[in-house]
């Protein structure tokens, strides 16, 4: 009697264990039922090409997100999706494969996002970490190999990445789709796609094991930016809890276009293409658009954006929540560089009485000094400023902390690409763990550095704050003590090294 009842008590056993992990093989969502696959260690339910809103072509190009059509059955999402429609991608500079979309499918028919899940059950509560790919607004998409969401499940984070219209079918502005909108609104449909993904996340991410209200966004570069603009636009209120950025914002000369100069380009555009009217232009096949407008990327619309960037925050009406932001060493796309001499006669020239100051903070006593100094200057004036801004602007207007980072690993390269060093977007497979996805001569302190880098990333992920046990503390950052994290061979806080130069430089571009 005693053995029969400890085989039931074992079998019961059994069958609630394979339940529960069984739980996440099929998941409901509010469109219908979905499947997946799972990694090769089996730990990892891997959901790929899950639709979060309806196909944008015919009469839905330049509409906001439509919602998805529900289906009978069970939804097979065991694939990406087609890639946004823009050029076929290409290897560029230090930018292999490893960074680019696919070369097919490519398409209009994109609004998909892919899930990496640990969670055994729905009754699992996790932090989800929601990644918005970079590409300028024009290029990008969510099955690029850097984004793989494993490494990042692995460490208890349900990882979502999504797809966004870019180019011309992601920020095309004109009187007309302004008229049609119910908002006298157009030109924002690329951040309407990642608010409209961040709604599918809140309604259905309980399903895969995730917590709706322990979100965080994150991106690079253009996705930086977006989370700048997802932080700033109303619409954007209880979708997130978090954010990350990495090397991009829009506080200084980016993203202050306004709707009407925004729909003149678009009429200017329309007339290029040699159509009349918002119907022709929706006619026309989506490859003979690819490449194509005068305006693309985000604007104050009055709707997404009803101010830009550094109003709202000036006026205190962002999403205020922590905040992970930073950028590289090397953040930079400069062509040929100057030597000393012509650097110097340049300077003299923009500057005039200010260029000794110039040339203090951005030195060129030789060529090599000269060289990157050039580098500096492009950095800052990309990057530097726009996250130096928004941490101050965070310190000062904010109720929530800030934590920035300066990633400065010269990521290992061959011949070709070592002068790159902490290239734009080299942070990226450190952060996600995912240097097994990138062909470089990884050494033992690469490896090192992605566990701390991802670590931090997940611990802000799910508390706000990047510290945890075993990493190497990481202040606060506030405009009192500016303390940032140097994210090198051997990670270390200290004061923001070339303060004055930021602070010069936003004197002269009209900034803070």
């Amino acid at each position: 009697m005693k053995n029969c009842l400890l085989l039931s008590v074992m079998l019961l056993y059994c069958t609630l264990a394979s339940a529960q992990k069984a739980d996440l093989t099929i998941v409901k969502t509010d469109a219908g039922l979905v499947s997946g696959s799972t990694n090769v260690a089996g730990d990892i339910h891997i959901f790929k090409g899950i639709p979060f809103a309806a196909p944008p072509v015919g009469d839905l190009r330049w509409k906001a997100p439509q919602p998805v059509q529900p289906w009978e059955g069970v939804k097979q999402c065991t694939a990406f999706s087609a890639s946004p429609m823009q050029p076929k991608p290409h290897e560029f500079g230090v930018y292999t494969r490893e960074f680019l979309i696919p070369s097919e499918p490519i398409s209009e028919d994109c609004l998909y996002l892919n899930v990496w899940t640990g969670a055994r059950s729905s009754a699992e509560k996790r932090p989800v970490l929601v990644y918005i790919y970079g590409g300028g607004f024009s290029t990008g998409g969510a099955a690029v190999p850097l984004y793989d969401g494993e490494a990042t499940a692995k460490k208890g984070v349900i990882f979502v990445v999504i797809n966004y219209r870019v180019g011309i079918f992601g920020f095309l502005a004109h009187p007309e789709l302004s008229k049609e909108s119910g908002h006298n609104a157009s030109g924002n449909y690329g951040l309407m796609d990642q608010l409209a993904a961040l709604q599918w996340i809140k309604q259905n991410i309980k399903a895969f094991g995730g917590d709706p209200d322990n979100v965080t966004i994150a991106g690079q570069s253009a996705g930086s930016i977006s989370v700048n603009y997802l932080v700033a636009s109303p619409l954007g209120k209880g979708l997130f809890q978090r954010a990350i950025a990495e090397s991009g914002a829009s506080f200084i000369g980016q993203g202050d276009s306004e709707l009407a100069e925004a729909e003149a380009n678009g009429v200017k555009t329309a007339q290029a293409l040699g159509a009349n009217s918002i119907a022709e232009l929706r006619a026309k096949p989506a490859a003979e658009l690819v490449g194509k407008g005068q305006q693309n990327r985000p604007i104050v619309d009055g709707y997404v954006l009803p101010q830009n960037i550094a109003r709202i925050f000036a006026e205190s009406k962002q999403n205020d929540v922590p905040l992970l932001t930073g950028w590289n060493e090397d953040d930079a796309f400069v062509g040929k560089l100057k030597n000393t001499t012509d650097y110097r006669a340049e300077v003299l020239e923009q500057y005039g009485i200010r260029s000794n100051a110039f040339i203090q903070l951005y030195p060129a006593n030789t060529d090599a000094d000269a060289a990157t100094s050039q580098i500096r200057i492009n950095r800052d004036r990309l990057f530097g400023t726009q996250n130096y801004t928004w941490a101050n602007t965070q310190s000062e207007k904010g109720r929530s902390k800030v934590y920035v980072y300066r990633f400065t690993r010269r990521v290992p390269a061959t011949e070709d690409f070592v002068k790159y060093g902490a290239f734009h977007s080299g942070e990226v497979a450190y952060a996600y763990d995912n240097l097994r996805f990138l062909n470089r001569p990884w050494q033992q302190v690469d490896h090192q550095l992605a566990v701390t880098i991802s670590a931090y990333w997940v611990n802000f992920a799910k508390t706000g704050n990047p510290n945890g046990k075993g990493l190497p503390v990481w202040p606060a950052y506030n405009t009192h003590n500016n303390q940032i994290m140097i994210l090198s061979e051997k990670p270390a806080a200290t004061t923001l090294p070339d303060k004055a130069a930021l602070d010069f430089m936003l004197k002269e571009v009209g900034g803070k």
